[in-house]
This record gives structure tokens, sequence and C-alpha cells, in this order.
């Protein structure tokens, strides 16, 4: 399938983004996937000459987090499930010791936890339970609809909400390298794996808490983030065709 997809791709001749095109984005932090969405659409719109494109992405990622994001424009729309499917690779960060309610720097640390207990043994024997399938809870502070109602807005609002576990797949979970209480990791996982969750489930596996302190996502099934658009660049090159086709007299 990958072969015979249209990307938008640097140096080459636009795609026609009405009949479908794929966009490899690396997201900045604090931006939010719907926000590189948009800005995208209003662009190949007006590129286009048509009030709305369709346009969509395969996996949210959290604004704490960068890395590849996947847009699909037009058609290829339909294709959004089949990317999110496979598997994807993250790098990041996770910090024990302490807690805090979204199990990211998105809020305060609320409990502090001793950590002088943990040793390589212990750290070895809990990597290695987090290999295959797993349970695990998403945080209350995540996009899940709950009655209706996202779960990150039941949380700041003070609600307290039971959140079903799920089974989500690690193929792959290693410490990289540990500096103090920061464990940098890198992580291959299934569709739908929380890693603000699975970090919050490291640090209570040793005996202690833990919380996402910055995450990457380097690949989605054969996508590298290394051969996508820096959005700036993105919207530099998007902004040119805007333009040329604005002034396009047919």
């Amino acid at each position: 399938m990958t072969d015979e997809l249209v990307y938008m791709e640097k140096g080459k001749r636009r795609p026609l983004f009405k009949e479908g095109a794929v966009i490899l984005v690396d997201k900045p932090l604090e931006w939010t996937s719907f926000n590189v969405v948009t800005t995208v659409r209003n662009r190949v719109s007006r590129i286009e000459k048509v009030k709305r494109m369709k346009v969509g992405h395969a996996g949210t990622l959290d604004p704490l987090a960068t890395g590849l994001l996947i847009l699909c424009t037009g058609k290829y729309t339909k294709k959004i499930e089949h990317f999110q499917a496979q598997e994807k690779r993250y790098t990041g960060v996770i910090t024990i010791g302490a807690t805090r309610p979204s199990y990211d720097m998105e809020t305060e640390i609320d409990t502090h936890f001793p950590t002088e207990h943990v040793d390589d043994a212990m750290i070895a024997r809990v990597v290695d339970s987090f290999q295959g399938e797993i349970d695990q809870k998403p945080p209350i502070f995540s996009a899940i609809k709950v009655d209706g109602e996202r779960l990150y807005k039941k949380a700041r609002r003070g609600e307290k909400t039971e959140i079903k576990s799920r089974k989500v797949i690690v193929h792959h979970f290693e410490i990289t390298k540990q500096e103090g209480n920061d464990f940098h990791f890198v992580l291959d996982c299934s569709k739908g794996t929380y890693v603000r969750s699975l970090a919050f489930d490291f640090g209570k596996a040793l005996g202690s808490g833990g919380y996402l302190k910055s995450l990457r996502r380097e690949r989605i099934g054969d996508f590298d983030v290394q051969h996508a658009w820096e959005l700036d660049e993105l919207r530099a090159q998007l902004d040119n065709w805007k333009e040329i086709a604005i002034n396009h007299v047919d």
C-alpha cells in the first residue's frame, strides 16, 4: 500500500490534495494535533479552491509530545484507520519519585515517593513485566469520552470517574539511559497505548511514583519522523502554492 500512496514531498510537484495526499509532519511542542490539522486544512482549501478540504490525522499526539503526525487529505481520509492500526515507536523520559494527576508535565506534582530502594535488579524485573500484552487504564486527563464527555473536562472539574482498563501490546520496552530519577526509554507498542499510563504504572511497579517528562513519536509503521516536514517549512510551502492558486487565472 505504501508504494501506491501519493505524498507531499520536498522538491516535488504539489499533489492534488482533493484526490488525496499523505503529509508527514513533525509536530512541535505545545501544538495540538487538531491545531496542525486546522493549519494545513486552511491552506490546502485555498489551494484547491474549495470551502473546506477534508483533512485528518492518524493518531493524536498530546500537546507536550513532539514527533510524527500523519495527515491525510481529500479521499485519503478514508485510509486513516489503516495508519492508526500500525505499530508505533516512541522515545522519551520517565521520571520516578513523584506523580502528577495528568501523568505528565501538564499538571503539578501531587505526591512524592521514595526512590532509594530502586536498584538495577528491580528495574530489570519491572521492564520485563511491561513486555507483551498488558492491562492499562487511560489517564483521567485524556480525550476518551465517558457519558458523551471528554475525560479531561471531567478531570479539570475535579470529578472522579471510573475508567475501565484495556489491553494493549508492548512489542519492546527498553531503558536506554538512567540519569538520577530520569529514565530514558524506547517503546514499540500497539494502537491505543497510553505512554503516560505506562510511565505512571512503571513508577508504581518500582514501589514509587512516576510520570512522563517528555515524549517523541519516532515512527508509525514504515513512516519515520526523519522524513517529515517541519511545521514552519510546511506552512511556507503551502503558502507559496496558495498564492499561486489565488493569482492563477483560469
